[in-house]
């Protein structure tokens, strides 16, 4: 378990002597610790994710969150209904309703009869809904861009490509993130 306490990281299994490998403070094969790769990239990715957000604040977006960038991601470009959006996300009808109410109440989404079935309700993004999307991918390249001159482009190639070596195809652009590390 990792916290930030004061500025401090705090790994509780570490610091009380539980995780100790007896290979002082590198792991297998002259590397870190097993634990510190999940870490670094979650770290990696909260980081530019953080980022992301701050930009996005700065140009008209302010009320975006992370979890309302992967519901919209979930709407899609035809629409879904909230309990398809709660599909892809891995969280409960509910759940996902709550998220679509708040992208409702932003500007970011809109409610529609389903042309094919009237008892139905689809969520469509609304074109504030998609410049959002289309930023955040501008964004995200942006940050690629200062990634790759801060490590070297072909250090980043590297890293994605090693990635998709071990990421199993089917999870490796998964919505479902917030299924695991808490409701939208």
């Amino acid at each position: 378990m990792v916290d930030h306490v004061a500025k401090e990281n705090v790994n509780q299994v570490v610091d009380n002597g539980k995780g100790e490998s007896g290979k002082g403070e590198r792991g297998p094969e002259g590397g870190g610790r097993g634990y510190e790769l999940p870490l670094l990239l979650f770290g990696g990715f909260r980081t530019l994710i953080d980022r992301l957000h701050a930009r996005l604040a700065t140009e008209g977006h302010p009320d975006l969150r992370p979890a309302h960038g992967f519901a919209m991601q979930a709407i899609g470009a035809r629409g879904a209904t909230a309990s398809e959006i709660g599909r892809r996300l891995g969280v409960s009808k509910q759940a996902a309703g709550k998220t679509v109410d708040r992208l409702l109440a932003l500007g970011y989404a809109e409610r529609a009869d389903d042309p094919a079935d009237a008892r139905r309700k689809l969520v469509h993004l609304t074109p504030r809904g998609y410049a959002a999307l289309a930023r955040s991918a501008a964004i995200f390249d942006e940050l690629r861009a200062e990634w790759a001159a801060a490590l070297g482009a072909d250090r980043v190639r590297d890293l994605e490509a090693a990635l998709r070596n071990v990421v199993p195809a089917e999870t490796a652009f998964r919505l479902d993130a917030t299924s695991w590390l808490g409701t939208p």
